[in-house]
């Protein structure tokens, strides 16, 4: 057992107008596998619009919320709706940037962005037109006709950031889709996340162990409590101005203020991860 209470669970909804209908909503969601709960009566919403990032110990159900959301998982007890719709199943209307490439090897760069268009019964010219402008919007002009492995790390994420959008989700998921990539690669691909992400302003649901991409990136930081049975203990609004340079905002002392605040709060929970599981 551990030495440290388990916290009380906090409700992360984020302050909006009235009658705005949250893009994604988590009521008292518990995630149980057999005799394991990795999160329990989690409460969450994601406004129309906002970059949420969440963040917490290793092991605390991040991935599990966002599987969750996607519709791979099924809550054991609440619900969760996305624009308004139960969650019921693999939903069509998320985009989902993994840790791990998700390209197939077999395929083209061009073939790897339209496959989403593919799966949506769209038409070959209409996909290759649409694969072709997303390519050029993410700089990858040029590279249509190259595969997976002639690409860099960096480029291979801009395919797959094009793989996402070119549906046009709702909401887009990401699992950590930059920590494999070098501390440089990685500062150009939040900007490059970040400009696209002005484009339309879709909900984003962000994970990440790296609390400074979490507030260079978030309207919003949530910390999750040290697992197993986590829940929500605290959120934290990111009130930085938009449009942010990843690479330069970290010096901003609004930004040390902000690191020095969540960090107080997920460190408690780390100390309690660890005395689990040292």
């Amino acid at each position: 057992m551990s030495a440290y209470p388990r916290p009380v669970a906090a409700d992360a909804t984020t302050p909006r107008p009235l009658n705005s209908q949250p893009k994604v909503r988590i009521d008292n969601v518990t995630m149980s596998f057999g005799a394991f709960t990795a999160v329990r009566d989690v409460n969450l919403t994601v406004a129309d619009g906002e970059f949420l990032a969440i963040v917490g110990p290793t092991g605390c159900g991040k991935s599990t919320i966002l599987n969750a959301i996607a519709g791979l998982l099924k809550p054991t007890k609440g619900s969760i709706t996305l624009a308004g719709k139960p969650v019921n199943g693999v939903s069509h209307d998320v985009g989902y940037l993994f840790q791990q490439d998700a390209l197939l090897p077999w395929k083209t760069v061009e073939q790897n962005v339209e496959l989403g268009l593919q799966f949506r019964g769209v038409a070959p010219d209409e996909r290759a037109r649409q694969s072709r402008a997303w390519l050029e919007k993410v700089g990858l002009k040029g590279f249509e006709k190259r595969y997976p492995h002639q690409l860099s790390g960096g480029q291979k994420k801009r395919v797959q950031l094009a793989q996402a959008l070119i549906v046009n989700p709702e909401v887009i998921l990401m699992d950590e889709p930059f920590s494999a990539l070098d501390i440089h690669t990685r500062h150009l691909m939040q900007s490059e996340l970040l400009r696209l992400w002005q484009e339309n302003r879709k909900s984003v649901v962000l994970i990440t162990h790296d609390l400074e991409e979490a507030i260079s990136l978030g309207d919003r930081v949530v910390v999750l409590a040290a697992g197993p049975a986590s829940t929500v203990v605290d959120s934290f609004s990111v009130d930085l101005p938009r449009p942010r340079n990843v690479a330069e905002i970290m010096m901003d002392p609004q930004f040390m203020d902000l690191y020095r605040k969540i960090w107080s709060s997920l460190k408690t929970e780390v100390e309690k991860s660890y005395a689990q599981h040292p």
